[in-house]
């Protein structure tokens, strides 16, 4: 966890708008003497100053801000709490929807014990290849070219989010026409798909609202914007990103929670990143709200990270309830409070101890820890572990489940493979000429 701004920094320079930022869980503690104001942030949040100009009323004359009050604090607490456990919520129920659906769009992406080993290596790298970029390039273009990035992909993930909503507010009479965005590779039998998106005249109403957000998150950079760019990128990859079974997800979040202590206890590398990147990747919500409405510039701040990354085990819990045909949803339930109690207990520790504490360090445990305990008193730890996700994803789709026991050469195994996929032919009838 980290703070965006503490009462205890040392003072800004004269005529400097924007307060000190911090990545979450960052926060190098300060060697400073008032008591500490507080502010939240988690794992993956990388931080940029919002509304940290005049105009959003940041000190101008540097001097520290003032204390935020006990109420402002927990309401900022409390509603990143919100914030965090809605897409959690909503993007399990959606990704229910989207394993059985059959349209190629919404084809979630499948997350093998491969895919998770390699992912904090990965993460690393992409991180350590930021630091350098800021180290070696100005600050300025990078942040100028994540902007427009993060426009784009923000505008299509809004939309993506709001499209089940907005259909019920058009009218039956409303002329709605099919689209096709198709780009293929090669030609003839070597035509290969690249991109195939289908979507509607409704979807390009959605798109347009979307994109309002857009502009307004990219000339304002204002917190509202942000956050709604950052619960459609939460929600989006809840839905869409599916472990393929309870193993994977143990190897995910056990790679995540050393990347995160190392990261952020090891290295400085995170904090400049943090102080230096600019993108909708977080939640944040003011301190000094009550104070200052909606120009309030004292943010806490929860990183996407903390919500997705536990968010997709979640939902791989929710998706295993469903495979059970119990009409119960215990392991979603138990997961979801293992959520709560983890980014709870994050919060009341960072506040104990008067540092910031990395989220998936409690986060981790909780949420593997709470639904195995769960398991085991109902003896059903073998059915959790050996559930496969990826299974129903697609299940037209014909899948090779045992290997066929064959003697001879390649060719022959080949053959003998082909057929068990393709299953028992019809016989042909006998011409009765030939009889």
């Amino acid at each position: 966890m980290s703070s965006s701004h503490d009462s205890r920094l040392p003072s800004l320079p004269a005529g400097t708008d924007e307060p000190v930022s911090l990545s979450a869980s960052l926060l190098q503690q300060p060697e400073l003497e008032s008591d500490p104001e507080r502010t939240l942030a988690m794992d993956s949040a990388i931080s940029d100053p919002h509304n940290g100009s005049a105009e959003a009323g940041g000190p101008t004359n540097g001097t520290t801000r003032p204390p935020s009050t006990p109420e402002g604090i927990a309401l900022a607490y409390g509603s990143l709490l919100l914030m965090a456990l809605l897409p959690i919520f909503f993007g399990a129920l959606r990704s229910v929807r989207c394993a059985r659906g059959k349209n190629a769009s919404d084809m979630p992406e499948t997350i093998t014990s491969r895919d998770a080993a390699r992912f904090p290596i990965i993460a690393s790298c992409t991180l350590l290849g930021l630091y350098l970029f800021f180290k070696i390039f100005s600050q300025e273009y990078i942040n100028l070219l994540l902007s427009m990035y993060f426009f784009v992909l923000g505008i299509l993930a809004l939309s993506h989010t709001i499209s089940p909503f907005m259909n019920k507010f058009f009218p039956a009479s409303f002329p709605n026409r099919q689209y096709q965005l198709l780009f293929t590779q090669g030609s003839g039998e070597n035509k290969e798909e690249i991109v195939n998106y289908e979507f509607d005249t409704k979807d390009l109403v959605c798109l347009g609202l979307s994109s309002i957000v857009g502009v307004w998150y990219l000339l304002r950079k204002h917190w509202i914007a942000n956050n709604l760019f950052g619960l459609a990128f939460s929600l989006n990859g809840v839905e869409l990103l599916h472990l393929n079974n309870v193993s994977t997800g143990c190897i995910l979040l056990g790679g995540l929670f050393i990347y995160d202590v190392f990261w952020v206890f090891g290295t400085n590398v995170m904090v400049t990143v943090a102080k230096s990147f600019e993108a909708p990747i977080k939640l944040v919500f003011p301190q000094d709200l009550l104070e200052k409405g909606l120009e309030a510039d004292n943010f806490a701040m929860l990183g996407l990270g903390d919500i997705v990354i536990p968010g997709i085990f979640i939902a791989l819990l929710l998706r295993f309830d469903i495979s059970l045909k119990k009409n119960t949803h215990t392991y979603f339930y138990t997961s979801f409070a293992a959520y709560i109690f983890g980014l709870g207990l994050t919060i009341f520790i960072m506040h104990i101890f008067k540092h910031a504490q990395p989220a998936l360090l409690y986060l981790v445990p909780a949420c593997i820890g709470f639904p195995v305990l769960v398991a085991l008193a109902k003896g059903e730890v073998t059915e959790m572990f050996s559930y496969e996700s990826s299974a129903e994803i697609l299940p037209h789709t014909p899948r090779l489940t045992h290997f066929p026991t064959v003697s001879g050469s390649p060719a022959s195994l080949a053959d003998s493979m082909q057929q068990k996929l393709a299953g028992p032919r019809r016989r042909r009838p006998q011409n009765p000429s030939a009889m």
